[in-house]
């Protein structure tokens, strides 16, 4: 029998069928009343309503299939902005944006994402010359095994 994680994602698999839609992370949490959030995106974002067309499409299926005895929430949205970049398709369709990385070890760089490659990330970090107003710009390689977490800065210019 098939635990109830790889279960899901074969269904989701079946359900989110457009290449441009991925699955960024699947959290099933609570034991009597189990809680199953998904988050989507896209390359080009993800709406509300293919949000709740995964949604009722999973529902059906899992009910169908008898999946989960008992009650049980599910939630399926798309990652806010306070959710950490986990995937390189994430880190593809933030290319130009300001980003803060946490690397593990315990640098913080923060800049813009220039590019995305197979191994790694550049960002393009803006240093202040220490006893001067200069700001210096210099590209950084980030190696994803490097990468503990990264956000994207919003800003409000």
């Amino acid at each position: 029998m098939m635990d109830l994680e790889a279960r899901i994602k074969t269904y989701l698999e079946g359900i989110i069928t457009d290449p441009d839609y991925f699955i960024v992370d699947l959290v099933i949490t609570g034991n009597d009343k189990k809680k199953i959030l998904i988050l989507l995106d896209g390359d080009n974002g993800v709406d509300i309503d293919f949000c709740a067309s995964v949604s009722r499409q999973l529902s059906a299926r899992l009910e169908e299939d008898e999946v989960i005895d008992g009650a049980y929430v599910l939630e399926v949205s798309s990652p806010g902005l306070d959710h950490p970049l986990t995937n390189e398709r994430q880190y593809k369709k933030n290319i130009g944006r300001e980003l803060k990385v946490e690397t593990t070890e315990n640098n913080t760089i923060t800049g813009e994402l220039l590019k995305v490659e197979p191994e790694f990330i550049v960002v393009n970090q803006q240093i202040k010359e220490k006893g001067t107003k200069k700001i210096k710009e210099e590209e950084v390689n980030i190696p994803f095994q490097l990468i503990k977490k990264t956000k994207v800065l919003v800003s409000f210019k």
